[in-house]
């Protein structure tokens, strides 16, 4: 069974920084994609980040140069680096990871994509 356990949210101020991180157990798929979505009160979850196990990225127009992801596939172990970072974008941030291989480039960023998901770590964003 896989599990993902996220970590690293918390309240910043507009334009500041804040790093998350998820811990994935369980995939034994030398070959996997994980990704990063978040969730606003009221709206849609939606893809922020995705990456492969070899490195392969995609990123939301709406983080793109503010949002970075990577990955450590030899500890299966996810990242999201945040700055610049906008009231707008306060949201439970939830991992994902598709442990059959890796996600079709038009399922990166799409919930359908995934079938593992972590708890959740809130990200606050005050202006």
């Amino acid at each position: 069974q896989v599990q993902l356990v996220e970590s690293g949210g918390g309240s910043v101020q507009a334009g500041g920084s804040l790093s998350l991180s998820c811990a994935a157990s369980g995939i034994t798929n030398s070959r996997y994609s994980m990704a990063w979505f978040r969730q606003a009160p009221g709206k849609e979850r939606e893809g922020v980040a995705a990456i492969d196990s070899d490195g392969t990225t995609t990123c939301a127009d709406s983080v793109k140069d503010r949002f970075t992801i990577s990955i450590d596939s030899a500890k299966y172990t996810l990242y999201l680096q945040m700055d610049s970072l906008k009231p707008d974008d306060t949201a439970m941030y939830y991992c994902a990871a598709n442990s059959g291989g890796h996600t079709d480039y038009l399922f990166q960023l799409s919930r359908y994509g995934y079938n593992y998901w972590g708890q959740g770590t809130q990200v606050t964003v005050s202006s």
